[in-house]
């Protein structure tokens, strides 16, 4: 995806809705704001954090306030691009980039509506591979990226500019202005060099929003299991399967706290999840288990539709399927945890980490198949821990796999003469045996 049209936008909306682990706002929002953009100044230029210049001047574009109050107090296009105008006008200096702060709901969008009324390329990465509900929660602190100068603008035509002394002081201020905005408001925030984006952004994650889409797409188009393959695309693993049962849900000191419960469903059936949240969820606990937690993603999605339901969504009813996916493995050292792990919410917990499979039976051969994509079958199928017919999966897919390797690393028994015989493949059936530990009949090979 080299650049961003209307035809991305559906899906982009709907991939970062999922990331946004409950936040980011509403993307239904975002997607027409940045469809009315793209309507009136055309295509968006996507540009890899590889293809940024060392002196490139970027800055994030984001939404910042309690997403239940976005959804009744809606945001103008022009109110956008006056954040960022306002920042570059105090900064004295032109743009180069746009970034996107979080992969989550409005906030990938609102990115491109920037970028599309100011004629600049759209940074393909973002600030913390999810979303997170306050300012100096985005890797780029770890990396001494200063959040202010920071400019804030309302919907009214109100505009501030905050210096402050340190990243937390940019949140204290900009949530009170927030909060006397009306609860929502712009702001742009860490200008920053190209140097410094490629060190501290997290890769492809525009990329990754569209991707997820697409799988959301195809899997309901082709009657699959949608949130199976979003989970399997995350590398994680499924919670809980439930109908909502309770929501309580406050807007207080610009956020959206609450918690949601849900009785089990099917294999989940007799049990009960609670979920707790600040704009997005961060703690899940399954019959008094703590089973994930912030900074990891824990995901809510409708269990036949595989969209996102987001927190100010969530309705007594709703049948969802919670998951729980790996977050960038920078959120897990001692900085990370302190800026946002389950004890800097108030949680007197250790962070519990996703595990790297959905253990589903996911059929990774068709989805494959489907996508277009080559997938690595052996490595997909160790991970998920299923049992996949290596050679078989490789001859209909037109992968060539190390038939003798795959079959070592998986512990299958695998006919490795015959698989070579069937596939094609130039195979050393002797030393193969030899190395793989199977008896082999010699004289049956030289024959």
């Amino acid at each position: 995806m080299r650049e961003i049209t209307l035809a991305d936008l559906d899906d982009i909306a709907t991939g970062a809705a999922i990331l946004g682990t409950g936040g980011g706002g509403d993307p239904h929002i975002g997607r027409l704001l940045a469809a009315s953009a793209v309507r009136e100044y055309g295509p968006v230029k996507l540009c890899t954090l590889d293809e940024l210049p060392d002196e490139a001047a970027l800055v994030q574009v984001a939404m910042m306030g309690a997403p239940t109050v976005m959804v009744e107090k809606l945001p103008s296009v022009d109110q956008v691009s006056a954040a960022a105008g306002a920042l570059s006008g105090y900064l004295g200096s032109g743009l180069t980039h746009i970034a996107c702060s979080e992969a989550g709901g409005v906030n990938s969008l609102i990115p491109v509506v920037a970028a599309a009324q100011l004629g600049l390329p759209l940074v393909d990465a973002d600030g913390m591979g999810r979303a997170f509900p306050e300012i100096q929660m985005v890797l780029p602190t770890l990396y001494g990226v200063r959040a202010t100068p920071m400019a804030i603008a309302d919907e009214k035509g109100n505009r501030a500019v905050l210096d402050t002394v340190d990243n937390h002081w940019a949140e204290r201020l900009a949530r009170s202005a927030t909060i006397d905005m009306g609860c929502s408001a712009m702001i742009s925030s860490y200008a920053m060099t190209g140097a410094q984006a490629r060190d501290s952004l997290v890769p492809g994650t525009l990329s990754l929003c569209a991707e997820l889409g697409r799988l959301v797409r195809e899997a309901r188009a082709a009657h699959a299991d949608p949130v199976a393959a979003v989970a399997a695309r995350l590398g994680g693993t499924t919670l809980f399967t439930g109908k909502v049962t309770d929501v309580e849900r406050r807007t207080v000191t610009g956020f959206a706290r609450g918690t949601a419960t849900l009785s089990g469903l099917d294999g989940d059936a007799g049990g009960e999840l609670t979920l707790r949240f600040q704009n997005e969820y961060l703690v899940a606990e399954v019959d008094g288990q703590v089973r994930a937690t912030v900074p990891d993603l824990i995901c809510t999605l409708d269990r036949e539709s595989g969209e996102a339901v987001t927190t100010e969504a969530l309705r007594f009813g709703q049948r969802v399927t919670v998951i729980a996916a790996p977050a960038d493995p920078r959120w897990h050292t001692p900085e990370g945890l302190a800026l946002a792990g389950p004890r800097y919410f108030g949680y007197d917990l250790d962070p519990v980490r996703a595990t790297r499979h959905s253990g589903q039976d996911l059929d990774l051969e068709g989805a494959a198949r489907r996508s277009g994509q080559d997938l690595d079958l052996e490595g997909a199928a160790r991970r998920s821990g299923q049992d996949l017919d290596l050679e078989g999966a490789a001859r209909r897919s037109g992968q060539d796999l190390d038939l003798e390797g795959a079959a070592r690393r998986s512990g299958q028994d695998l006919d490795l003469e015959g698989a070579a015989r069937r596939s094609g493949q130039d195979l050393d059936p002797e030393g193969a045996a030899r190395r793989s530990g199977h008896d082999l009949d010699p004289g049956r090979d030289a024959r």
